[in-house]
């Protein structure tokens, strides 16, 4: 929750200084420029709290599988895109001002234990505390300022301090990822992240399933070690990259599909 506050106060000054050109660069993502992404953070942003704090949340048939929520969410995102695009930087600036500052002081009204309204279904989960739902804001936050940057060529938000934890959320979507991998129990998957704000995970296979640890156990077995350069981490995750690219800068030892199965998380809905 610390690093809210300080990550937006980041993107309103990312905002503040491009150029009108810059507003219209393209990005990563292939049908969004940089003003788009804006937009579209505005509107989760606004969205959220019209939701989730106001519990104005619209009537729609039931979601009965990821396939459906994926739809519905990529319907609502095209939507908001479409209509906060079309506001001026000045008035969509300052709109990002007043929803971050609301999203900031309803998310720190939250018991972060209590049940969130909003499951985290890239981790498998139909209900979740509210820190891991809060966490996965975040990361929704960092991942799609990072598009923006990386689009306008400016650097600011691939520290430890703000990086890190955003690498640690999109972690926990591997026990979901591995569902159908193979392996004997007590086998374990080392999943490295090189550079500053990297790390080891590690990613055990137990009876009833894949569990993330964050330092070996000394239970069981490292059968692969997966090592991707903190470049590309968070693109693999938010789907900013193919997989075979993904797969050339990535270094695999031991047990080839065991460590490539990381290659394959997402960490996003839609």
């Amino acid at each position: 929750m610390h690093l809210f506050e300080e990550l937006d106060d980041r993107l309103i000054a990312l905002l503040e200084s491009l150029s009108p050109s810059e507003w219209q660069h393209a990005t990563i993502v292939p049908a969004w420029n940089v003003k788009q992404i804006a937009a579209h953070l505005l509107d989760t942003a606004l969205r959220r709290l019209s939701f989730d704090r106001d519990g104005d949340t619209p009537s729609q048939p039931p979601i009965r599988n990821d396939r459906e929520l994926a739809a519905v969410v990529n319907g609502m995102n095209a939507r908001g895109v479409e209509i906060y695009g079309g506001l001026s930087a000045h008035v969509l600036i300052a709109l990002m001002r007043f929803a971050t500052r609301e999203l900031h002081e309803h998310f720190l009204s939250l018991d972060p234990d209590a049940p969130a309204r909003f499951g985290v279904s890239w981790a498998g989960e139909a209900q979740s505390a509210a820190w891991f739902d809060i966490a996965r804001e975040y990361t929704e936050r960092w991942h799609h300022q990072q598009q923006i940057r990386l689009a306008v060529n400016q650097p600011g938000i691939m520290t430890p301090r703000l990086y890190k934890p955003v690498l640690d959320c999109f972690m926990r979507a591997l026990p979901y990822t591995y569902r159908g991998v193979d392996a004997q129990p007590g086998a374990i998957a080392l999943l490295r992240v090189d550079g500053e704000a990297g790390g080891d995970w590690f990613l055990e296979r137990q009876h009833d399933g894949w569990a993330l640890m964050s330092e070996d156990s000394g239970a069981g077995r490292i059968v692969s070690t997966t090592t991707i350069p903190e470049e590309i981490a968070w693109r693999i995750f938010t789907k900013g990259i193919d997989r075979r690219s993904a797969r050339e800068r990535v270094t695999i030892t031991g047990d080839q599909q065991i460590g490539a199965a990381v290659l394959g998380s997402i960490a996003i809905i839609a």
